[in-house]
């Protein structure tokens, strides 16, 4: 047999109601006690109050005897109230209910009479009238010493007495009232909770059993755990997003590599079998053809450095050992190592740095960013153009540089595209100048580990300009 599960909102409705029943019954009967006791108490004091008064005005005459007290009572009379004289023997000398006294029991046994001579007032609740055929009564007592009696008045327990000692009603009604509206809200709220927590829970198994989950995104409710659970979804489907362009990157990645590893293999290849396969061949073609395998295998060279370099960034860059590095060295060698190149394109190279820029770097990196943007510079602004490398300020963390020069650059929709691995504005053409299309994704990886950050725009002469920020060195 199959055991129903209730749901989790079920129980909590079910364990509130419970708790708010025991506490709402138990408050019920503590104030209906209450008011019960403050009603027995008022009636009490009324009677009291009467005793006192009757003492007070029998008082003034000299002489006690039944007809003093009979007058007082008729002219003084509470509908159906009945009036004991009981000395503190407990003899009784007057009651206005029975004509002959002498036969009455001694009343001092009386709990009302025992409390009076003890505390010089008592009372006692529905006790029945031996001398009255066994009605009941509600007794009120009051000693008065220096009279040495106690002066007892007493009610039935009619219909009125009891309505008027009962609790109040509309209290029960009110109560009821007000406990079955906060039911409500209790069952409307915890069935809400309740909605959000299974579909919740069929979330998670969806996922675990990899089924898809899309159409639970409506069937949340609109408060705040509701949004909760909606942004839990949204999470989870920008993580799942995530890890599936992740994959895809990395195929893709992984195709580009191929590819940009084939083309220089099979220029090489097809050069040296051109060779192998003529022995006749001239000697100037077969230098020509020697020289192109030597250019694409530095092409391969440079290829296989820059894939290391980001492959050691990903997965790795809290490895990367860092130093202080002296950015003015880094750039000046650079300037000195290409100065071949910037005659034979005619280019100026010009440094605007100031001195003592230190940053705390890994020194290989920290040549890469700036040697990938001088040989960004070289392939592609063209002949008789200059570049520009400044510092152009600094505050308390970061040096901020501007790399520029003012050759031919690119059109303003390639810009958000340059850092992106194995992107080409023309694929022909840089294949033909040696680019690996890692240069610029290098440059902003090893920006990025430096703590800084790198934007490219198109620059005020015309070309193009990366600005970057470099984090200094505080030790």
């Amino acid at each position: 047999m199959k055991l129903v599960k209730i749901s989790f909102g079920n129980k909590l409705f079910v364990s509130v109601l419970l708790m708010f029943i025991v506490i709402g019954g138990c408050f019920t009967i503590y104030q209906n006690h209450r008011e019960k006791a403050y009603k027995i108490e008022l009636l009490d004091t009324r009677l009291q109050d009467f005793n006192r008064q009757m003492n007070e005005a029998v008082s003034e005459d000299s002489i006690f005897n039944d007809s003093v007290f009979t007058h007082y009572v008729m002219t003084h009379a509470i509908p159906h109230i009945r009036v004991t004289i009981i000395k503190s023997n407990g003899q009784v000398i007057y009651d206005n209910k029975e004509a002959d006294v002498s036969l009455m029991k001694n009343h001092k046994n009386r709990a009302e009479i025992q409390q009076a001579l003890k505390t010089g007032s008592g009372y006692d609740i529905y006790r029945a009238s031996e001398t009255l055929g066994g009605n009941r009564y509600f007794y009120s007592a009051t000693f008065f010493k220096n009279q040495d009696y106690i002066i007892r008045s007493a009610l039935p327990y009619d219909v009125n007495l009891i309505k008027s000692l009962s609790a109040d009603i509309h209290y029960v009604w009110f109560s009821l009232a007000v406990s079955i509206i906060i039911i409500l809200m209790l069952f409307r709220f915890t069935k809400r909770l309740g909605k959000n927590i299974s579909n919740l829970q069929e979330f998670a198994e969806r996922i675990e059993n990899n089924e898809p989950f899309n159409e639970l995104r409506g069937k949340f409710s609109d408060d705040e755990l509701g949004d909760i659970s909606q942004h839990i979804v949204g999470l989870y489907e920008r993580l799942n997003s995530s890890e599936l362009d992740k994959v895809r990157l990395k195929r893709q990645l992984t195709q580009n590599i191929a590819h940009e590893l084939k083309t220089p293999v099979s220029s090489i290849q097809g050069y040296l079998e051109t060779i192998v396969n003529n022995k006749d061949m001239p000697e100037q073609t077969k230098q020509d053809f020697l020289e192109r395998c030597y250019a694409q295998s530095n092409r391969l060279s440079n290829l296989l450095r820059d894939i290391s370099v980001l492959t050691r960034m990903d997965e790795a860059p809290e490895l990367i050992q860092k130093e202080d590095v002296d950015i003015n060295v880094i750039v000046g060698a650079i300037q000195k190592e290409v100065e071949p190149q910037l005659k034979e394109k005619k280019m100026e190279f010009l440094l605007m740095l100031i001195d003592g820029i230190h940053v705390k770097g890994n020194p290989s990196l920290l040549y890469s960013v700036f040697r990938n943007l001088t040989d960004n510079a070289i392939a592609y602004a063209g002949e008789n153009t200059c570049v520009t490398v400044k510092c152009m300020k600094e505050d308390e963390h970061f040096y901020y540089f501007s790399f520029s020069d003012n050759g031919v650059g690119v059109g303003k929709e390639h810009l958000p595209f340059l850092f992106e691995r194995f992107y080409r504005i023309d694929k022909g053409r840089s294949r033909k100048l040696g680019g690996t299309g890692l240069g610029l994704a290098v440059v902003k990886n090893a920006v990025n580990i430096h703590g800084g950050t790198i934007v490219a725009k198109i620059a005020q002469t015309g070309g193009l300009e990366f600005d970057f920020t470099l984090a200094k060195n505080k030790e």
